[in-house]
């Protein structure tokens, strides 16, 4: 297996879980009070959990969808990261929301030459 392709299973897996407990979890239900966005948390989870589902879809049926996929996580998780940021959490805490934007980034730049 490739790079690209343990990428993807990695970061599609990841999401799918982070959107379940999005959802489910009090530990993210108090989290997102404290960023200032416990209204969005439940359609964070949906899309956290589409885009997860549209990276691994995306791998074997069409890299369109896996661009797709991937950008929308690279764009949620930057987000993240600048939240995380304006509320005075230190980097240390804020590095996995950017690690995960990287990583998408990465892949959405793979995935944007293969269709």
């Amino acid at each position: 297996m490739d790079l690209p392709a343990v990428a993807t299973y990695f970061s599609g897996v990841s999401f799918l879980f982070f959107g379940a407990s999005c959802l489910t979890s009090s530990y993210m239900k108090s989290e997102f009070i404290r960023y200032g966005h416990d209204r969005e948390r439940p359609l964070t989870g949906v899309l956290q959990m589409l885009g997860g589902a549209g990276l691994i879809a995306g791998f074997w049926l069409m890299p369109l969808l896996a661009f797709a996929a991937a950008t929308g996580l690279c764009l949620m998780m930057a987000y993240g990261f600048g939240v995380r940021m304006k509320i005075g959490d230190s980097l240390w805490a804020a590095t996995p929301a950017f690690l995960y934007a990287a990583l998408n980034l990465y892949l959405a730049v793979h995935y944007a030459g293969r269709w």
